[in-house]
């Protein structure tokens, strides 16, 4: 019996197979004897499996038991916490202006007369006989008093009238200056020829009529320089010794109380804010002072952006851009 055409065709394959078989396996022998087959190309990791990368020049080899075990370096201590400083303001910002005690009466202007500085200051108050009526006592009668520097014991420019009539002291602010009465008189100077009697201490600054519209810019800078005065604070009682903090502890918790006696008769302070402003300034720079911070010669660590204008609404149906729109800001 003949076989069919659909028989012999496997049979052919088949036998082709067996034939090629042996010599495949030959080449494939020598191949892999004389490194030119897949001994030469080096094994493919399996998928997923990372590879280590090469070993850079100098590097040791993995697994050499020469090399010497790696060397974790030690972690940096932290930096100390520093004392956190504001710009500290000069009398140049004040020399020249016209000032009043909380922005409504008397007249105080620091000049400068060579090296020296001199003040022209008339005192507000009440008579002695009629305490419903005003007065003002014009210091070594309106001539200019002439003041002594003191440095910057608290931070800012600090001078002093000790030889006048009322013996004063001035702290320099931005834009104003702090004044306080000398000596065991008390707040109080009594003028017996005048019949008048002055209360000089507070804030002499400028009128409310003139800080009314910085008063988004007050209340940012107010928020910076709180925040130094507690940061300030904090540092003084870490660096205190423990019979040391809790003087520390009272003087901060009396902060806003005195912030709030010296500012509360400043004219239209709950409109604009300057005087809580300048005296958290000062108390801020004055705890930098005593944490050893030359505030003359430091950069500011702090300072207060400048908010930004409100845009005005743009009109609905309007394109802004467009030819005929009206200007922008």
């Amino acid at each position: 019996m003949r076989p069919t055409r659909s028989l012999l065709i496997p049979l052919l394959c088949l036998g082709a197979a067996t034939s090629f078989a042996p010599a495949a396996r030959a080449q494939n022998f020598f191949e892999e004897l004389f490194g030119i087959g897949r001994a030469a190309r080096p094994p493919v990791p399996p998928r997923g499996v990372p590879t280590a990368p090469p070993p850079q020049p100098g590097e040791p080899l993995p697994g050499d038991p020469n090399a010497a075990p790696p060397s974790a370096e030690a972690p940096r201590p932290a930096a100390p916490p520093k004392p956190v400083v504001l710009k500290a303001p000069g009398e140049d910002t004040v020399l020249g202006q016209e000032l009043q005690l909380n922005g409504l009466s008397g007249k105080l202007k620091l000049e400068r007369a060579g090296t020296a500085t001199t003040a022209r200051i008339s005192l507000p108050g009440t008579k002695v006989s009629q305490p419903t009526e005003s007065c003002t006592v014009p210091l070594a009668n309106g001539n200019p008093v002439t003041l002594s520097s003191e440095g910057r014991p608290e931070g800012v420019p600090r001078f002093e009238a000790a030889g006048a009539e009322c013996p004063l002291r001035f702290e320099v602010t931005e834009g104003g200056v702090f004044v306080s009465t000398l000596g065991n008189s008390g707040p109080l100077c009594t003028f017996t020829a005048a019949d008048c009697a002055t209360t000089p201490n507070g804030l002499w600054g400028p009128a409310a009529a003139g800080l009314i519209p910085r008063s988004a810019e007050f209340d940012t800078a107010r928020g910076v320089a709180d925040k130094a005065v507690r940061d300030n604070y904090k540092l003084m009682t870490q660096r205190a010794r423990r019979e040391d903090v809790r003087p520390i502890v009272t003087e901060q918790a009396a902060f806003s109380a005195d912030r709030e006696q010296v500012c509360r008769t400043y004219a239209r302070e709950g409109a604009h804010g300057f005087c809580h402003l300048r005296f958290s300034e000062n108390r801020a720079l004055a705890l930098a002072t005593r944490l050893g911070v030359n505030t003359a010669a430091a950069a500011p660590t702090a300072t207060a952006a400048t908010p930004r204008p409100r845009r005005k609404p743009a009109v609905e149906g309007m394109n802004p851009d467009g030819p005929g729109a009206p200007l922008g800001e």
